[in-house]
């Protein structure tokens, strides 16, 4: 199945990374390589590097990208650091980062992070390590609730995981077919009729848990940030409130001053702000685009410049 992904926000996102043509930049997150080809065609002597984690993603990328100044590897970007140092590059003028599921994964059944298709329960981005299903046929009902309720705010994770707990007693978990009756069957016959999909919460938490999403973007923006040389940016791109809420903290940590408590009349800490909000509020999908891609409708890009 060919790698099929439309880059969300990408004028805005070219945009917003002020490009010189003789940076060095990276994209942490390549997918279909829509945004990493056109920030390597905007290059002279500078140089992308393009990184991702799902073997899929790096062949498709390195096919779109042949010919360009780029350079492809596959590691998750919290290893940025890491990955670039390989490459003797030890400062970047600008980075992207695009968060979340591609639509290829969610495409691609046999991937199974999906919903809407019965597949074997994966849901790995990097294709290695347990899967979804290795997780629900061995979480406890409690770990299961807290995964459902922090990273899915599914507000009757309890039930859902109880109900989980007890299916997997008879039957382990195997497909996402099962996962999704199973998730539905746990719900409120009026949450049932009224919510089509009644899965989606809870997909998107197992997800994010299988993954580490929360982790590895946390310890991504640190090395990244770290990575920038003054006046560089860093562009990413949002898709739901857990995402947005840490980035949107951590750009504003790094955009403050002082750092001292508010009852302080005067400061004391002698704090000086890192970086500048290039966006006070987050860049979302306009008109044209929010009819073309749908994938773009809880896109929110936030972007930031070192000083």
């Amino acid at each position: 199945m060919e790698f099929s992904h439309i880059s969300v926000l990408l004028e805005e996102c070219i945009q917003g990374l002020a490009i010189q043509p003789s940076g060095i930049y990276l994209d942490g997150t390549a997918g279909g390589a829509g945004h990493s080809k056109e920030i390597a065609k905007r290059l002279t002597d500078g140089r992308l590097y393009s990184l991702d984690q799902d073997p899929d993603a790096i062949q498709t990328a390195r096919e779109r990208l042949e010919g360009l100044p780029a350079t492809v590897i596959q590691s998750n970007f919290r290893n940025a650091r890491a990955a670039l140092a390989a490459q003797g590059v030890t400062s970047i003028n600008g980075a992207l980062l695009d968060l979340g599921v591609s639509s290829h994964q969610l495409d691609a059944a046999e991937r199974g992070f999906s919903y809407r298709a019965d597949a074997p329960l994966d849901m790995r981005m990097s294709q290695s390590g347990p899967t979804a299903a290795d997780l629900v046929n061995t979480a406890s009902r409690e770990e299961l609730a807290k995964i459902l309720r922090e990273y899915g705010e599914e507000p009757y994770a309890w039930g859902v995981a109880g109900k989980i707990v007890s299916q997997r007693e008879q039957t382990p978990f195997e497909t996402t077919g099962q996962l999704a009756e199973a998730i539905a069957s746990a719900m409120p016959p009026a949450v049932r009729r009224k919510d089509k999909n009644p899965a989606r919460r809870s997909f998107q938490a197992i997800r994010i848990a299988v993954n580490g999403e929360l982790d590895a973007l946390s310890e991504g923006l640190d090395e990244i940030f770290d990575l920038l040389a003054p006046k560089g940016r860093f562009c990413i791109i949002t898709f739901h409130s857990l995402e947005d809420r840490v980035v949107k903290q951590r750009f504003r940590q790094w955009a403050t001053a002082c750092t001292c408590p508010p009852e302080l009349p005067v400061c004391v800490c002698g704090g000086v702000e890192k970086a500048k909000l290039i966006t006070r509020k987050p860049i979302e999908a306009g008109e044209f685009e929010l009819e073309n891609n749908r994938r773009s409708r809880s896109a929110k890009l936030r972007i930031i410049e070192k000083v």
